[in-house]
């Protein structure tokens, strides 16, 4: 070995024992192979391609940017280019679309051993129904962006609730993937709302049913079960909760596919940190729920519920 100052030397000689290192590995890769599928471990190793998760978020970004035209896009629009950039997006959103659609059905139909429903076909319906759809959802989106404005006096304008207002953006992609669930697509429906609930802080999930008009105001926190049916023009702050009642364990199976998750009906204000539990409990139409309260009965319409005032104590630090 040629002959190097000391320091040198000494980390040729750590680099050259340090490469021993990976000729072991080949023992720990026999191990995990042999362990993949012992003692109830969880793997996808098998012939069907599984939908991407990666390429789910991506949809998300292709459609937002088809819903609302030049926002999400550094290219410039008008009159000139709006042909080409509408044909290729919606083309580009046709093709992801469809091809995840089809995993997702094959794995369901493979993995629980149903009929074969010939997914590369139904996955590429599906996403042309989709398109076809996107002006609908585009007009429902609008008044959820209008009823932002109206609902919040620190917004500017329009862009700005656009552009930066995460509960807007929660809604956006639970709108996209409420469409996706009613249509019976496995699995993407769910990305969509988790990946929305890791960027906003804002859990919808894709079965609830929510009407037009509505409005999540910072919304960290909000969390929204399946089974929940919100009508228009609703508004809830930061931390409401609309979930089910505790569960036992022999419970959860008999009510997996039962309403489990409370009615809002129209118009109706819910404010921070508010807990409505239970699928027969009902917030009737108008009515006004302060913060903090915890509500597992119905309530009947033009109601306020607030909890007593508590009695502050101030005392002087000196």
């Amino acid at each position: 070995m040629k002959d190097y100052p000391d320091d040198r030397q000494q980390c040729l000689e750590e680099l050259i024992k340090t490469k021993h290192r990976r000729s072991e590995l080949p023992g720990y890769i026999d191990r995990l192979i042999s362990l993949y599928n012992k003692d109830g471990r969880f793997h996808h190793i098998l012939p069907e391609s599984i939908p991407s998760r990666q390429a789910v978020v991506d949809i998300i970004g292709k459609t937002l940017r088809i819903i609302y035209p030049g926002y999400f896009t550094s290219e410039r629009l008008d009159d000139v280019n709006i042909q080409y950039y509408f044909g290729q997006k919606v083309t580009e959103l046709f093709d992801a679309l469809s091809e995840q659609i089809t995993f997702a059905i094959r794995h369901d139909c493979l993995r629980f051993n149903k009929p074969c429903v010939h997914c590369e076909e139904k996955g590429q319906d599906i996403a042309l129904e989709f398109i076809g759809a996107i002006p609908e959802i585009q007009m429902m989106l609008s008044k959820d962006v209008r009823a932002a404005y109206e609902g919040d006096p620190a917004s500017c304008h329009f862009d700005e609730i656009i552009f930066c207002y995460p509960g807007l953006y929660a809604i956006s992609v639970y709108r996209v993937a409420h469409w996706l669930h009613t249509h019976d697509v496995p699995l993407i429906p769910r990305i969509m709302t988790e990946y929305a609930h890791s960027f906003t802080g804002i859990d919808i999930h894709p079965g609830v049913e929510i009407g037009e008009s509505f409005f999540i105001d910072h919304g960290t926190g909000v969390v929204i079960g399946e089974t929940t049916i919100i009508g228009n023009r609703v508004r809830i702050y930061q931390g409401v909760t609309l979930g089910a009642l505790s569960l036992s364990k022999e419970e959860v199976e008999s009510l997996r596919r039962r309403k489990r998750h409370p009615t809002i009906e129209d118009d109706v204000i819910i404010y921070a940190n508010a807990t409505i539990l239970g699928g027969n409990t009902v917030i009737g139409a108008r009515s006004v729920i302060g913060g903090n309260v915890w509500l597992t009965e119905s309530i009947p319409p033009d109601s306020e519920v607030f909890l007593k005032k508590q009695e502050l104590i101030i005392k002087n630090k000196s």
